[in-house]
């Protein structure tokens, strides 16, 4: 957000108040005198058709004002973040607080755990292949790799219908606008502005812009886009399934190591929305499934309430869940969930019609409230695949990879290959 905006959009809003009541009563006046010259006769005509005239011209002149003020308003307006919630930390991403733990106790950091030695001795992965087609940050995944994202996917999506969550695969395509409006900039303010997701050449200059999605959450919340909704209705969740692209992957390091920061990965998606009192509720119902999601993959995890500058444009209060990655010798992040309130549906106009109490009761009066919206990661499935290779890695006493240990809550949904890598399930 830039410096000032608040007090940027206070100053600009009294201006646009300012200038919209003259240029009302401007119009209003032209009427007057157009009565006058539609009436009038002689000098007295004369003079209107000169007084409208100068009107024109100073009315001209205000639209083109108000025009100007409307757009720097709106452009102001849409970098200023969603209010925070009073429990929410305030501060880095080292302020967090760490609400549960859960799974077996951590093992102990070790290089042989490394998750892209892992996949190349298993012949899991081919990052090679991924720089020699694409680029840097882009892979291939081998054999056992793809059986599992499939058997991932398969997975969190069984989870997540259980609990009445619907099955939905979204578009990878979406307008840049819907993007934004969900709180996601397509490029930043920097100069020049660096592109946060990948845009479309357009094929005709009248076709809107397009930018591939940066996650299933954009075009599911773009899905409930100007709809009103009976509160009866509510609340609607779905499970999304669909590709991420992120075209900044992240500075070159540890992060960037293999499968963890990658420029295109396949993730499932919740989100949902509901009445505005109820979010509080519906994010608990989000993070509860994502807690039993990850408890059955059987590994170390905590759950995080993040800080203030963590949480980005939409997010009212956001939980994110990380999992122990000893090959990392650090915790890496798997998962987030976030209330983000009424933020996106007042840029979608997403809202609803309160239930009356009775059949006798009236409608209620005033406008219609704004839905509030939700979303949480599912899987994301190069980090769950980063952590389960990492933490169920077989060794041979000389720290050979021999083999693989998998959860036995994938095995459902496991495809037999033929290939030669050792699973058992625990």
């Amino acid at each position: 957000m830039p410096v000032g905006a608040v007090q940027s959009v206070a100053r600009l809003y009294g201006e646009w108040k300012d200038l919209t009541s003259k240029l009302n009563a401007q119009v209003h006046a032209r009427s007057s005198i157009g009565d006058r010259i539609r009436e009038g006769s002689g000098d007295a005509k004369t003079q209107a058709i000169e007084e409208a005239k100068v009107l024109k011209a100073s009315i001209s002149e205000l639209q083109k004002r108000v025009t100007e003020i409307e757009d720097e308003l709106h452009a102001l307006a849409l970098t200023i973040p969603n209010d925070t919630h009073h429990d929410t930390p305030i501060g880095p991403e080292d302020a967090a607080i760490t609400l549960s733990t859960h799974g077996p106790e951590p093992c102990p950091p070790s290089p042989q755990r490394d998750h892209v030695n892992v996949a190349k001795s298993l012949n899991l992965l081919d990052l090679e292949a991924g720089s020699t087609i694409t680029g840097s940050s882009w892979y291939y995944l081998l054999n056992e790799g793809a059986l599992l994202e499939l058997a991932l996917t398969q997975y969190a999506m069984s989870k997540a219908i259980a609990r009445g969550f619907k099955p939905i695969t979204t578009p990878d395509v979406v307008r840049a606008d819907i993007a934004s409006r969900c709180g996601f900039q397509p490029r930043d303010s920097s100069d020049p502005p660096v592109h946060q997701m990948y845009h479309l050449q357009k094929a005709h200059p009248t076709q809107p812009e397009l930018v591939l999605s940066g996650t299933a959450e954009i075009p599911l919340a773009g899905m409930f886009a100007n709809k009103i909704f009976r509160e009866e209705e509510l609340p609607i969740k779905y499970v999304g399934l669909g590709r991420a692209f992120r075209s900044e992957a992240g500075a070159r390091g540890a992060d960037t190591r293999g499968l963890y920061r990658v420029h295109q990965f396949t993730k499932v998606e919740l989100f949902a929305a509901c009445a505005e009192g109820e979010s509080d509720r519906m994010m608990q119902e989000l993070f509860d499934l994502q807690l039993d999601i990850f408890g059955g993959l059987g590994l170390p995890i905590r759950a995080l309430d993040m800080p203030t500058e963590e949480l980005g444009a939409s997010a009212f209060r956001k939980y994110d869940i990380e999992a122990w990655m000893p090959g990392r010798g650090r915790w890496g992040e798997i998962s987030s969930t976030s209330n983000c309130t009424d933020y996106q549906s007042r840029r979608l106009h997403i809202r609803y019609r309160r239930r009356k109490s009775s059949e006798s009761e009236a409608v209620p009066d005033g406008p219609l409230p704004f839905a509030h919206t939700l979303n949480g990661t599912a899987a994301a499935i190069p980090r769950l695949i980063v952590a389960l290779l990492e933490n169920g890695v077989k060794l041979s006493d000389t720290g050979e990879v021999v083999g693989l240990s998998l959860p036995v809550a994938l095995k459902p949904f496991w495809i037999s290959s033929g290939q030669g890598v050792d699973i058992s399930w625990t």
